[in-house]
């Protein structure tokens, strides 16, 4: 009981205490008045009272009552004494600091003991915002030049002869008018040939017009490609990307796996070291030059230099390297920035150099991308409606300039390489580009060989007609594997190409089965109309084999009972109505029948166990269907005849609706199926990325609904992890729904952002990925949800990106007992658009 006492003794009387103390609040600010992060405030003669300020210069202590003199100290500011005195209630002391009167010596003293390098970066952070020129609208003209070099491993002479031999009867027929052959001049055509082959380059003159990050429009009144289009080169357009390090973040959705750290930001000053390695002298300025380390390798991914101008505290110069772990592409990427100073208050952009590339198994490529900027303008006349989701222009001209127009606005000088290279490619070019010259190289790949009858297939190209079609070789006529046994099945296709980016192409096959002694085939037409608003129409009809489960796992979907005979007619018609709003209509007549007459091999049901076709009387079934899609927000790139679509932050809405129409051309079915659902990828800032699917769907009506018509839940592959945001991993039956269900799925790759605080991992490129998806379809009163946390790693695989990953699952439910699994992933990442399928 003493005891108790006491402690309750000791507790009111510490309680008075802080009760009698007052809070002691403000902010330290420079002569600017922009705040001094962390600076150290202290009650002279009585240290032990001290506190520090945030990084937005604010800080509070507790005192109390009576009179203070107050110590106020930071790096490169002059240390300050307050007065204040504490009464009953709350007090609020601002207070401003001036810098040091340091001469340069005293800075490079000061600089080997205390290395101020993290106090420059603090005024430069305190000043971003003023400085960026991000932060004002503006246009500006910009020149951008990537360049490829490609360095291919030399064949040795057993390989070049092999070659030469099986081009030998390919070859155009010579134009020398003297029919004698010049071995000199086949020598240098050779040396001209690996020329013309080691390099590609970009060339594009442009307006930028900038309002905001939000806001931006990009005119291009020039582009040349001159070499093979591929996706080495990047930054050939502004759009894109966009390296502003004044910004706490960089999205670099097409580089990076996750957003980039800026060193030049309050996020920054947390995620890397500053030091301070150099000072000199340039144009009468002072320069400092700041040593950036990353502190985290998950989160800050950026290693170099940035170059500081004293007293102004603005940037001068950017030279950083990005780290392998997180590039989608590259081995290496190195980013340099050179800025100008109207004024002494502003930092333009003038230059900015991109290295960067990527070695595969037999060939290296090294790009450098350099982009100018001149004339700023930063009292633009943007009207109301000038900037848009079209974020970018070609004009129909820009492919049109010559030789000249290139060397007169070129603002960076051509290396003796890129010089001769242009030259080369613009003579190839011209050589090309001559009716002889094309004519033998139509006439080459128009001959008919042995080889191509056999194994290749015959081709035939009309280049003024822009026609081209194909016929199937005599390999090419075994379909080994097939429903009823093998077949023997011609194709011949025809493609049509139009200036204005139409095209037409159609395809044409027919099959005889060995065993069954049937016909099947078809033939289709594709066509597309609008380019640029994705119109298209297709007609498709044909005999064929059609799936009743065509969703099921791998290990059923090739049984017997899954397939029918059927004789239909296809349209389909697609188009954008406006930005981001897509319909598409579909409409079907057919005629199904049951393949309970086929023959089999049946010798293959002891390898591989299989069942009888599924029994039913012929019908006729009619059935349409609509898809209603947007994108809010899209951004779009215009083409002279066609859109680049860039993608947008909103997530996509969709809506589907089916109808089996009855008694028109003798319909059998009728029933009304409705369905939609949103679906969205989007970025945790450096946490890594996640990516959402959720829909639900049912039918309206089913008086008469067949068995292919109705809609399934996928049952589960084994082993194979199948896309989770589509599929579940853990389902062990196949679930007809006839009435309403509700799916959701979420999956997020953490990008290394967990794994890379590891030592060593970052360079092991190893992600962590984890997801969890949901089941409920009340009809068969059946729950289902399931966890998956596996790990990912991405290997080269010829010049493409393959992902592996192997990944543990968890499923439960109120039909199935709770289970543990594991499976395995195989992925390729599209080089369109630099992203994976989940």
């Amino acid at each position: 009981m003493k005891f108790h006492f006491l402690v309750l003794l000791l507790i009111l009387c510490c309680g008075n205490t802080a009760w009698s103390q007052r809070l002691v609040s403000g902010t330290i600010t420079d002569e600017f008045d922009a705040p001094i992060p962390y600076a150290k405030i202290y009650v002279k003669n009585n240290a032990d009272l001290r506190t520090e300020a945030n990084i937005n210069g604010y800080y509070e202590m507790r005192l109390m009552q009576g009179e203070y003199f107050l110590v106020i100290a930071a790096p490169g500011f002059d240390t300050r004494e307050a007065y204040l005195t504490v009464s009953d209630v709350p007090v609020v002391k601002n207070m401003q600091l001036f810098p040091s009167a340091l001469d340069l010596e005293d800075v490079e003293v000061s600089a080997k003991k205390s290395n101020p390098g993290r106090e420059i970066m603090l005024k430069v952070v305190a000043k971003r915002d003023s400085i960026s020129q991000w932060n004002h609208p503006y246009t500006v003209q910009g020149y951008i030049r990537a360049t490829e070099k490609i360095d291919r491993e030399e064949k040795d002479e057993k390989d070049e002869k092999e070659e030469k031999s099986k081009k030998k009867n390919d070859e155009p027929v010579s134009t020398n008018p003297s029919g004698v052959e010049d071995p000199f001049a086949a020598k240098q055509s050779k040396e001209l040939e690996k020329l013309a082959n080691s390099m590609n380059i970009v060339e594009s003159n442009f307006t930028l017009n900038y309002g905001d990050r939000n806001h931006v429009k990009e005119i291009r009144n020039g582009y040349e490609l001159r070499g093979q289009k591929r996706n080495a080169l990047y930054y050939t357009t502004t759009v894109k990307s966009n390296f502003n390090f004044f910004e706490n973040l960089l999205h670099l959705d097409d580089l990076h796996q996750t957003p980039v750290s800026s060193p030049i930001s309050v996020p920054g000053i947390l995620s890397y070291k500053y030091r301070l390695v150099d000072q000199y002298e340039e144009n009468g300025q002072k320069i400092h030059k700041i040593k950036i380390i990353p502190r985290y390798s998950s989160t800050s991914t950026l290693d170099g230099y940035i170059y500081v101008i004293d007293s102004l505290w603005l940037v001068q110069k950017i030279d950083l390297t990005m780290e392998k772990g997180n590039l989608l592409v590259y081995d290496y990427f190195q980013i340099e920035q050179e800025f100008e100073h109207p004024v002494d208050t502003l930092c333009l952009l003038t230059k900015q150099t991109l290295t960067y590339g990527v070695k595969y198994k037999n060939e290296e490529s090294n790009c450098t991308t350099v982009a100018t900027f001149k004339e700023y303008n930063f009292s633009p006349d943007f009207g109301p409606k000038f900037f848009s989701n079209e974020v970018a222009v070609t004009e129909k001209e820009a492919y049109d300039k010559d030789t000249s127009y290139w060397a007169a606005s070129r603002v960076t000088e051509l290396s003796m390489e890129e010089r001769r290279y242009i030259i080369v490619k613009d003579s190839i070019h011209d050589a090309h580009n001559r009716v002889e010259y094309l004519d033998s190289v139509d006439a080459l790949f128009n001959k008919v060989t042995v080889l191509k009858v056999l194994w290749f297939g015959i081709e035939h190209r009309n280049r003024p007609k822009k026609t081209q079609w194909y016929l199937s070789s005599i390999a090419g006529l075994v379909e080994p594997i097939s429903i009823g046994g093998p077949r023997i099945n011609p194709s011949f296709d025809f493609f049509k190409k139009w200036d204005n980016e139409k095209i037409l192409s159609t395809d044409y096959d027919l099959s005889v089965g060995i065993l069954n002694a049937d016909f099947r085939g078809g033939v289709s037409a594709y066509y597309r109309y609008e380019p640029f608003h994705q119109g298209y129409v297709q007609a498709r009809f044909s005999h064929r084999i059609g799936v009743i489960r065509n969703a099921d796992a791998f290990t059923q979907i090739y049984k017997r009972d899954n397939f029918f005979e059927v004789t239909d007619l296809a349209l389909r018609h697609g188009y954008e109505v406006f930005n981001g709003f897509y319909i598409y209509n579909y409409l079907n007549f057919a005629e199904r029948r049951s393949i309970q007459n086929y023959k089999f091999i049946a010798a293959l049901d002891e390898i591989i166990p299989n069942n009888d076709p599924t029994e039913f009387e012929p019908y006729q079934a009619l059935i349409t269907s609509m898809t209603i899609e947007y994108v809010p927000n899209q951004k779009y790139m215009r083409e002279p005849n066609r859109k680049v679509v860039l993608g947008s932050k909103w997530p996509t809405l969709y809506a589907y609706y089916e109808k089996g129409i009855p008694t028109i051309f003798g319909s059998d079915v009728n029933f009304d199926y409705l369905a939609g659902g949103i679906r969205q990828t989007f970025k945790i800032g450096t946490l890594g990325t996640s990516s959402y699917h959720a829909r639900g769907g049912t039918f309206l009506s089913t008086k008469v609904l067949k068995d292919v018509d109705q809609k399934f839940q996928r049952r589960s592959d084994p082993i194979f992890f199948t896309d989770p945001l589509n599929s579940f991993q853990s389902l062990d039956s196949l679930l007809p729904t006839n009435r309403f269900y509700l799916e959701a799925h979420y999956l997020h790759h953490d990008n290394g952002a967990i794994l890379n605080k590891i030592p060593f991992m970052k360079k092991a490129r190893i992600g962590l990925v984890g997801g969890a998806s949901y089941l409920y379809v009340p009809e068969h009163n059946w729950q289902h949800y399931e966890f998956a946390l596996g790990l990912e790693r991405t290997f080269k695989f010829s010049k493409r990106r393959l992902r592996l990953g192997i990944y543990g699952t968890y499923a439960d439910g109120n039909r199935m007992d709770s289970r543990f699994g594991w499976k395995v992933s195989f992925a390729l990442m599209d080089d369109r658009d630099m992203k994976w399928n989940f």
